[in-house]
């Protein structure tokens, strides 16, 4: 099953066309670069995804909605489908961990106390930070609110998990403990499509990848080592 479908989309930052004529088709698990200079666009493609910037020329699909008529009121079911994380975090600073991920669930229609307890430990468990619940976000490492972000956005089991430049901040090795844990989530099913400056990833954790570059997004083709291995 495809998650992502785009035919001829034209992407605009306001009045401003930044990419032009955008086909890709990225089916479900597959784990995904967007790389690129500064301003070229990955993460306005990004924003497209979920609905913050809308998509007024082509044909766009993502999951079952078609964003060319997708009415503002229908975006917080598609944002409920997919995970978002954030180079910045954007944690609730005055509440807990516990109480950031609780506040999620109860926002997107669980009722059940005991069951969203059960999710909440399942989620921290699967990204290292379980004993780690009643923390202020600010009492964290930048690697480990990071770790708090991702578990956040995995709490609905969403099919398609974008990450926009999720290791920015971070120092080498945490960034490659957040893309191993990335990378072990797509192989569970969900696709992962990830905005990076860091190409060192690309080679140590290999994907498809897409570069925004001219105002065109196209895919790269894998180097024939990558093919050969794959042979192999």
């Amino acid at each position: 099953m495809n998650l992502i479908d785009y035919k001829g989309v034209n992407v605009y930052q306001e009045s401003q066309l930044v990419l032009q004529g955008v086909n890709v088709l990225i089916g479900e698990g597959e784990f995904v670069y967007l790389t690129g200079k500064v301003g070229a666009g990955k993460s306005s493609f990004l924003k497209t995804l979920y609905g913050e910037l809308p998509v007024k020329e082509g044909e766009a699909h993502v999951m079952d909605y078609d964003l060319t008529s997708l009415k503002r009121r229908h975006l917080p079911d598609l944002r409920k489908k997919l995970g978002v994380i954030f180079q910045d975090f954007q944690l609730l600073t005055d509440r807990s961990v516990d109480a950031n991920l609780r506040f999620v669930l109860k926002a997107t229609g669980w009722k059940s106390k005991v069951e969203i307890d059960q999710r909440i430990s399942d989620v921290l468990e699967l990204v290292g930070m379980s004993t780690k619940g009643y923390k202020m976000p600010s009492e964290l490492s930048g690697g480990e609110q990071q770790r708090i972000v991702i578990a956040r956005a995995i709490l609905n089991r969403p099919k398609l998990i974008l990450a926009d430049e999720p290791t920015g901040n971070l120092d080498a090795e945490t960034s490659r403990q957040i893309v191993e844990l990335l990378k072990q989530i797509s192989k569970a099913g969900s696709t992962v499509v990830m905005i990076t400056h860091n190409l060192h990833l690309l080679e140590e954790f290999p994907g498809r990848q897409f570069r925004c570059e001219n105002h065109q997004l196209q895919e790269v083709s894998p180097s024939p080592r990558d093919v050969n291995e794959e042979l192999e």
